[in-house]
């Protein structure tokens, strides 16, 4: 074979392996050119084996074009071979034409690339002469689902029981505070609620565990208040052990025999609670006489303290009720919060955030919406219009350049809210010192301009008040930056000029992207803009 067969047989081979790598991958899209907001779906197809892994691109956007859903990989088994096609809904909400870029498949970790395309977006033409506009209907309201009310049903449980235990944690720490209110002495205490231990009965119905834990419970409640030992949390002997000492230290005149009494009546409770003994009820007795006759025995041992020793005990005692007043009232406010918390969230999961952002937490537009609007005239020539709030005179001539000012006989702005704070109308009105054929549509994108907005999209029609007059309207999105948040937000603007009665007028209102209580306001507002006659 020659070297000329050779390199056309090379460039044959080469040109069926570019081919096949470019087939491996193939891409295609529903339309090419489509209007500000629809969908373009994209779709990228490639048979693989059926042991092959395959990536699909996973970006939020493509290009300018953001993804705006992600489909499942659909899957077609084709003989021993597998076709997987991937979809993606694009869009974008500025007119232009734009590139789809070549996209990277990994193939068993090969990549593979999608074919570039050009898609074109395009404005959207109102028509308001040609075509009858219609005021828009009241909403409906739709019927809710009844499927899922046993899930409503166990969140209300859920609330509830957890509001009963709240409570009954609360109901006890005031039964605390009671018996310190009740008491006066630790001896007191004890000898009360030994009493009332009797009352119950509890080793008379079989109950001996219990009654067991509750006589222990008294005897070691007064130690630790009387004596000043952690008796509590204490073992038996860490606790005798610990009472042998502090009767040394506070000079306490006890017997051998009050400390072995007691010993053995807890050893007692002990065999009870843990090796489930069960004494005879002669033997109940007598323990329940020992722990009364060695709580007495122990009060009178301690000597008398000092002055200085009960005001110190009165402070420290005064501490604790301060203590506890404090836990009981974070306790309570952390109650309130939790249901106030746990209300929300049922309101979210069964009315959506939309209805708790709107009427529990609020809505600044939505409460202007409902608030008593006003019609007042502004400027001059004057301009009559209805707003939520009483628009308040504005000094912007002080923020002009000199030559501009010096075009101007006079001039009144009016408005409420501010650019960055995601809600603002005004109205301006102007006299130019020589009158002239003066471009409105010059006037407009120079209006629109000076909001200061970035990522501007610009549309324009004519405009007719209800009293006749006639204007322009331009209207679109932009992106204005928030210099005290330090972010920017998509608004909604829609700017009117006219050139009524030998003077200038300019009205602007502006509102966030899917505020629909800003957008209706902005059309009560610009609905009922009327002219006045100027004044002679």
């Amino acid at each position: 074979m020659t070297r000329k067969q050779l390199y056309i047989v090379f460039m044959f081979a080469f040109s069926l392996a570019v081919s096949a790598q470019q087939k491996q991958v193939q891409t295609s899209i529903d339309k090419t050119k489509n209007k500000i907001g629809a969908q373009f779906n994209l779709v990228l197809k490639t048979t693989v084996d059926t042991t092959a892994t395959v990536v699909f691109p996973g970006q939020k956007s493509f290009g300018k074009l953001e993804v705006i859903r992600n489909y499942v990989v659909d899957t077609v088994k084709k003989d021993s071979r597998y076709e997987l096609v991937k979809k993606y809904g694009l869009t974008q909400f500025d007119s232009g034409k734009y590139t789809i870029p070549r996209l990277q498949i990994l193939i068993n970790k090969k990549p593979f690339f999608s074919d570039s395309l050009k898609v074109e977006v395009t404005n959207i033409k109102v028509d308001t002469i040609r075509q009858k506009m219609y005021d828009i209907k009241d909403i409906v309201k739709a019927d809710e689902p009844s499927g899922n009310w046993w899930i409503y049903l166990l969140i209300l449980l859920a609330i509830a029981g957890i509001g009963v235990l709240i409570y009954k944690l609360i109901k006890k720490n005031q039964n605390k505070k009671g018996e310190l209110e009740i008491f006066k002495t630790p001896i007191e205490k004890a000898t009360t609620l030994l009493q009332q231990l009797e009352k119950k009965e509890l080793w008379q119905k079989g109950e001996i565990k219990n009654y067991y834990s509750e006589l222990t419970d008294i005897a070691r409640n007064y130690i630790e208040e009387a004596i000043k030992i952690p008796a509590m949390e204490s073992t038996t002997s860490e606790l005798i052990a610990g009472l042998r000492i502090a009767a040394v230290k506070k000079n306490m005149s006890l017997t051998k025999e009050t400390v072995e009494n007691l010993e053995r009546v807890l050893m007692q409770a002990d065999l009870v609670k843990f090796a489930k003994e069960k004494p005879l009820d002669f033997e109940i007795a007598e323990d329940r006489k020992k722990i009364e006759k060695s709580i007495v025995t122990l009060d009178d041992s301690i000597p008398e303290i000092s002055e200085d020793e009960a005001f110190l005990n009165e402070l420290q005692k005064q501490r604790l009720l301060k203590k506890q007043k404090t836990k009981r009232i974070v306790i309570t406010i952390g109650t309130v919060v939790f249901l106030l918390f746990a209300t929300i969230m049922f309101f979210i999961v069964t009315k959506g955030f939309d209805y708790v952002k709107d009427n529990i937490i609020g809505h600044p537009t939505k409460e202007l919406l409902e608030s008593e609007w006003v019609t007042s005239t502004y400027g001059d020539p004057g301009i009559s219009v209805e707003t939520p709030k009483v628009l308040t005179r504005l000094d912007i001539k002080k923020n002009m350049a000199k030559e501009v000012a010096n075009t101007l006989n006079a001039m009144s702005s009016f408005g409420y809210g501010s650019l960055q704070g995601g809600f603002y109308m005004a109205l301006t009105t102007m006299r130019l010192k020589q009158q002239g054929d003066f471009d409105l549509k010059s006037g407009l994108t120079q209006g629109v301009r000076s909001l200061g907005g970035q990522n501007l999209v610009f549309n324009q029609e004519d405009f007719q008040t209800k009293d006749g007059a006639q204007g322009l309207k331009g209207f679109g999105t932009m992106d204005m930056f928030n210099p005290v948040l330090k972010n920017s937000s998509k608004v909604y603007y829609e700017m009117l000029v006219f050139k009524e009665d030998g003077g200038l007028q300019q009205i602007t209102i502006i509102y966030q992207v899917g505020d629909t209580y800003g957008e209706q306001i902005a059309k009560r507002f610009v609905n009922s803009v009327e002219f006045k006659k100027a004044t002679p």
